[in-house]
């Protein structure tokens, strides 16, 4: 999705426009940006060179661009990600959208990429379209939820992200429509959560149930209730539950209390050792937790239902808060990992990534 050429002038910064003026008055020169960021992230430059290819080709000249990293690799803060070479006055007042196309992307990828590489073994789902400004910050998100999860696939054999919302960019995910399970608006409609999904069963019939569970407060009640009345899906593994709790308030029937006890039976290294009051909030607190989404689960198993798997929505970021506590490597300042060694940095990616928060809210699949 490229700007109109027409429209650059208003899209970019003023001081831009200005010197391309005293550029136009004084004389051009060619010249070469070193192009960089002040943090880790995973080399995602599409949609900048091919901005900049249009524009190229607009302008009737040519840019040079050295990429120092190929799609998906990890970059340092600091390092270079590629050098511009061209016209000072065709470049100068492409910068503003230009990083626009690389920054955020880059970004995004390496939370993405960091989401994966922590939950291998789960399926993500990128939700990002409806927290996104606009149909360009979706197309950039969604290609930096595929370059991330590709080079999660590359380094540890992740699932890593599956889909995405929208027809739009399912493309980048290999895909040639979105995909999604049912909002709250449909259970408000029906009046109850089995309805819903008699309803929507009835409309997909080929689709594999994903029904919401935490509309009314009752995310066991409803789930069994589900599971009970399609239990011919739920035994061949196509029914899914997905829980989306609003964080004012524990999934029904737990409580602090009994959300430690929860980890404590089943994930018992998540609880035992310090925790930052963040950790804690995603491991025992209100909403979709932890001790949420392994409650459900040894309720499902309870009651005959193994095969029924549970999607967790909502905004993350620590997925790995259930493992052992990272070594955190000696950073004063974020210039300090443009220090490291390429190799040093990586063997303390794991920490490193600690640091992300999410770009955008997530639907991840966990599977049973």
């Amino acid at each position: 999705m490229q700007p109109d050429p027409n429209d650059l002038p208003r899209l970019t910064d003023v001081y831009f426009l200005r010197t391309k003026e005293v550029v136009r008055r004084f004389g051009d020169r060619e010249v070469t940006y070193a192009v960089f960021m002040r943090r880790p992230v995973i080399c995602t430059p599409k949609l900048m060179v091919d901005f900049l290819a249009a524009m190229a080709a607009e302008r009737q000249t040519k840019f040079d661009i050295q990429l120092n990293y190929d799609e998906g690799d990890w970059v340092g803060a600091g390092e270079p990600l590629l050098y511009l070479s061209g016209s000072l006055f065709h470049l100068v007042d492409l910068e503003t959208v230009y990083l626009q196309k690389l920054g955020s992307p880059c970004v995004a990828a390496y939370n993405a990429y960091a989401m994966c590489v922590d939950l291998p073994k789960t399926a993500f789902l990128a939700m990002d379209a409806r927290h996104c400004a606009g149909a360009e910050m979706a197309e950039m998100m969604a290609y930096a939820a595929s370059v991330g999860s590709a080079a999660a696939k590359r380094e540890v054999g992740a699932i890593g992200f599956i889909g995405n919302a929208t027809d739009a960019t399912a493309h980048f995910f290999g895909n040639d429509q979105g995909r999604g399970t049912m909002p709250h608006a449909l259970i408000g409609y029906a009046g109850s959560t089995v309805r819903a999904a008699e309803m929507f069963h009835e409309a997909f019939p080929s689709e594999t149930l994903t029904v919401l569970v935490d509309y009314f407060g009752l995310e066991i009640t409803d789930s069994l209730a589900v599971c009970r009345r399609f239990r011919d899906l739920a035994e061949s593994g196509r029914l899914a539950l997905r829980l989306d709790t609003h964080g004012g308030r524990y999934v029904e029937e737990l409580d602090l209390t009994r959300s430690y006890d929860v980890l404590e039976r089943h994930a018992p290294q998540a609880i035992r050792g310090y925790r930052t009051e963040a950790e804690l909030r995603y491991l025992v607190g209100t909403g979709v937790t932890a001790g949420a989404i392994w409650h459900l689960r040894q309720r499902l198993d309870g009651a005959g239902f193994g095969k029924v798997k549970i999607v967790a929505s909502s905004g993350f970021t620590t997925c790995r808060s259930c493992g052992p506590r990272p070594t955190r490597p000696p950073i004063s300042s974020p210039m300090a990992v443009s220090r490291w060694s390429r190799r040093a940095a990586n063997s303390c990616c794991a920490s490193a990534r600690r640091a992300r928060r999410g770009a955008w809210q997530l639907l991840c699949s966990l599977l049973a």
